[in-house]
């Protein structure tokens, strides 16, 4: 039988500081990834795979789906400057990212990217 605790508030070790448990539940992010242009992985929470679907264009593929497809997402690429990247999150079980440089889509100087998307699980 698998075990259930129910806590309203977390404490730290003194007693001192303590934290509600809405907080940490709907603040968290419910999925990260850092990943290559090649589209490998270096590390991630809840990401299934990530796609390299064009260039310069990527698909973040959930293992758990959102709750709906209003939740945010943020990232960045780790590269020259001048880097923009730009995010769709239409899907509960997928969000694309767009990498541009130089007002075109391109996968030129990227070394690795981060992302993550902060909302409700379904």
């Amino acid at each position: 039988m698998a075990s259930e605790l129910r806590v309203n508030t977390l404490k730290d070790a003194s007693g001192n500081n303590s934290i509600a448990t809405s907080f940490v539940a709907n603040g968290s992010a419910k999925q990260w990834a850092k990943f290559t242009v090649s589209a490998a992985l270096s590390d991630s929470l809840n990401t299934s795979s990530i796609t390299d679907t064009a260039a310069g264009n990527f698909e973040v593929n959930f293992s758990s789906a959102m709750g709906n497809a209003n939740y945010a997402v943020t990232t960045c690429t780790f590269t020259i400057y001048g880097r923009e990247t730009h995010c769709d999150a239409s899907s509960t079980s997928a969000y694309g990212i767009g990498t541009w440089y130089n007002m075109s889509r391109s996968e030129d100087s990227i070394t690795d990217c981060g992302t993550a998307a902060l909302g409700d699980l379904a």
